[in-house]
């Protein structure tokens, strides 16, 4: 197990930051590395929502499906997927501070599978880049 934390000071209110992370429509509009989101639910925002969400890394696209398990709304989301051996389980959280907010991700990795528990752990400065690059977005849109 590892666990991966990322934190931001937005200039924005808490209540905005929260509805971008909190809905996949907004988070994809503000992170351009998600060129599609499909819904697997008929859910659409909150606790039960499933959906696959499709991301281009490095000229690829690489498809994820996710589910959100758990939300209290203005603190934080949870979202899991069970992808190639390992359970990726992200929490975000959002904090009133300073007249904006902090946005905080902490995602954890639950590898299962033989492979997986080697390569989780040489992939994880990629994947922390990858969360960097993303909480960027989030910040950058919630701002402008």
């Amino acid at each position: 197990m590892s666990t991966i934390k990322v934190t931001r000071q937005v200039e924005a209110p808490a209540g905005g930051v929260f509805e971008t992370i909190s809905d996949i429509r907004n988070f994809s509009k503000a992170v351009p590395d998600i060129v599609d989101v499909k819904f697997l639910s008929e859910i659409k925002s909150g606790v039960g929502t499933k959906f696959k969400e499709t991301r281009e890394f490095n000229g690829r696209e690489a498809a994820t499906v996710l589910e959100v398990t758990e939300l209290v709304e203005n603190d934080h989301i949870r979202i899991v997927s069970d992808t190639q051996g390992t359970i990726w389980d992200s929490l975000f959280t959002v904090k009133e501070k300073d007249g904006g907010c902090e946005l905080t991700l902490e995602m954890e990795t639950r590898p299962y599978k033989f492979f997986s528990k080697l390569m989780v752990p040489l992939m994880k400065g990629f994947v922390k880049k990858a969360l960097e690059k993303d909480m960027d977005a989030v910040k950058d849109y919630c701002e402008n």
